[in-house]
């Protein structure tokens, strides 16, 4: 077997208002229902990655520990999506938090040259807005 691409990628969602507010109106996917409570954008690029990142590094990365904090739900996934600019970063975080999501750790310039910041969905999915030069470069 021979993977191509990840041809799909969504959160199991409990609270569908909850989510589409964070996924729509929060991160700005345009989305459809497609059928009664299934919202979906099939006009998304691809996933450019797809990696097995372990609990503790992305708690070293989020909270500068390698434990997860108790009083944060575990993710179960996680989800980087691309920004135009390390400045687009700055601009998405401050709109986010405007609209009152709590950020687990804001914009930060990665030793590896990516720019990330981090926040937990309404379904416990580690997501990243972030800035990744080299991705760019491809286009």
């Amino acid at each position: 077997m021979e993977i191509k691409f990840v041809a799909g990628f969504g959160p199991i969602v409990r609270d569908i208002a909850g989510s589409r507010a964070f996924w729509g109106d929060g991160l700005g996917i345009q989305l459809e229902e497609a059928a009664p409570d299934y919202w979906t954008n099939d006009d998304l690029q691809g996933v450019k990655a797809f990696g097995l990142w372990p609990l503790s590094q992305a708690a070293e990365n989020c909270f500068g520990t390698a434990t997860w904090p108790a009083e944060v739900p575990v993710p179960q996934a996680w989800m980087e999506l691309d920004v135009a600019s390390p400045e687009a970063v700055n601009e998405a975080v401050a709109e986010l938090e405007g609209k009152g999501y709590r950020l687990l750790r804001g914009t930060r310039l990665e030793e590896w040259g990516q720019t990330t910041s981090h926040l937990l969905s309404p379904e416990g999915l580690l997501v990243g807005v972030t800035y990744t030069p080299w991705m760019h470069e491809q286009e």
